[in-house]
């Protein structure tokens, strides 16, 4: 689009953004996602925030996973394709990576638990983002409910705003090791 060769345009672009610009990597392809998808101890997360269609966020391109990420594995992966039935997609987006990142009282519908349920329609759940047009949200969620306070009711944000940061027992940071000797002239 601009006439120059990719490593000019990608340094421009840094400058140009004050090196804020991110990327998207295409690292493997579709079919090894898929055969990944089907092993039993891999489970579902997104490094994606959670971003609004509308405002400031629609000035920056996202990946597609900003929108669709879970709605994704339900829709494409687990309805559409198969590759895995409904329960075991919603433990491997639940329970699964709650106990590998040993994240207390979550991930599970139990007494005491944080009380996060989202209520799908199974037949409608469905991606929408795209590369190309990164901010589309999902549809088929009816309700959502975050430590117990509905945020989405018939499909419809409330308002509400009850998340609280979540840190598993890797999040306190170590002291840096003291450095070894110097192995001396």
């Amino acid at each position: 689009m601009r006439g120059k060769p990719p490593e000019e345009t990608a340094m421009d672009l840094i400058v140009e953004d004050r090196s804020r610009i991110g990327t998207v990597y295409f690292t493997q392809s579709e079919d090894n996602l898929r055969r990944k998808i089907r092993l039993p101890w891999v489970s579902f997360c997104s490094d994606s925030p959670a971003l609004g269609a509308y405002g400031a966020f629609l000035k920056s391109s996202v990946h597609p996973r900003a929108y669709g990420s879970f709605a994704r594995v339900l829709g494409k992966f687990s309805r559409d394709e198969k590759l895995l039935p409904l329960e075991e997609a919603i433990r491997k987006l639940t329970s699964l990576p709650a106990e590998t990142l040993r994240v207390d009282r979550r991930g599970r519908l139990r007494e005491d638990y944080f009380a996060d349920v989202a209520v799908f329609d199974p037949a409608k759940v469905q991606a929408h983002a795209t590369y190309a047009e990164p901010h589309r949200y999902a549809t088929g969620m009816v309700h959502v409910l975050v430590n117990g306070v509905p945020v989405l009711r018939d499909g419809e944000h409330t308002g509400a705003t009850p998340g609280r940061f979540v840190r598993g027992p890797g999040w306190k940071v170590l002291p840096a090791p003291a450095p070894a000797p110097s192995p001396g002239p």
